[in-house]
């Protein structure tokens, strides 16, 4: 009976852990009826320092030429794995053009791509061109050499390769989405940094009139951040299953000892005693 109530007991503390982790695992991941009705911007940059902003689940469009470099940028945080999405709208009568997405961290280091159309040729009778870039998992910390997704500003370049003089300068509409999916505790690691990484964000020291240094904020280059601000991988839920997962052993330590230990009592009785 004891041992009934012991593994009653692990399995009711099992499923409240996963019960408490399967809705914020829910909240994480953004609704596709919500997101789709979410307006961006109508413009796009055309240099990193002019890139337009938009959140994670918005739409951002623009009018451009052939051969513009265009650019926006979004916010992602540790832990998502962002995924850009770009659709662009060809005139009627156009050679064979090659579309290129590149996606950037905030220290314009390029990111590789996991997986996706990166690149894609469209044919003279082509109406419109899909490109797409799945990103790695944004990690709260990594190695100074290392090339690792950084919490931050993520940048996003799209032009034409390979054009013919013809196709130069002829009007295209564009469509750029992201949208990232919560990868857990799977990707939490040991460490955070101390700022993101956001173009501006940095404090610089400066004296005042009494030679008393005051850390005041420079100008910013990149204003937006996550909706519940930028939480550096400081929780996960590895932190519930982690507790979890303790006090089973510990549940399991006291089973195995309560069917090793016996009666207590000695098997014989020694003569005379």
């Amino acid at each position: 009976m004891r041992i009934t109530r012991l593994l009653g007991a692990a399995l009711l503390t099992f499923g409240l852990a996963a019960a408490a982790v399967a809705p914020a695992a829910a909240d994480s991941t953004p609704s596709p009826g919500a997101s789709e009705d979410a307006a961006g911007p109508t413009r796009a940059g055309t240099s990193f320092r002019t890139a337009t902003e938009f959140e994670q689940g918005q739409t951002a469009t623009a009018r451009a030429s052939v051969g513009d470099y265009l650019y926006w940028s979004f916010p992602a945080d540790a832990g998502q794995r962002p995924t850009v999405r770009a659709a662009v709208k060809l005139p009627e009568t156009h050679a064979a053009e090659t579309w290129r997405v590149d996606v950037y961290d905030g220290l314009r280091r390029r990111q590789a791509c996991q997986y996706g159309a990166q690149t894609r040729t469209a044919p003279a009778d082509a109406s419109s061109v899909e490109l797409a870039c799945v990103l790695r998992t944004v990690r709260a910390w990594s190695e100074p050499w290392a090339d690792d997704p950084l919490p931050g500003t993520y940048y996003v370049r799209l032009t034409a390769v390979n054009l013919s003089a013809s196709d130069l300068g002829q009007s295209v509409d564009v469509e750029v989405r992201a949208d990232s999916k919560d990868m857990g505790g799977a990707a939490a690691v040991d460490g955070s940094l101390a700022e993101p990484l956001v173009p501006g964000i940095a404090l610089r020291a400066e004296a005042d009139g009494e030679g008393n240094e005051e850390k005041s904020p420079s100008a910013v280059l990149a204003a937006l951040e996550p909706e519940d601000g930028w939480t550096s991988g400081w929780w996960s839920d590895r932190w519930v299953w982690t507790a979890v997962g303790g006090a089973l052993a510990s549940l399991a330590g006291v089973a195995g000892y309560r069917l090793t230990r016996g009666s207590g009592r000695p098997s014989r009785v020694p003569p005379g005693a």
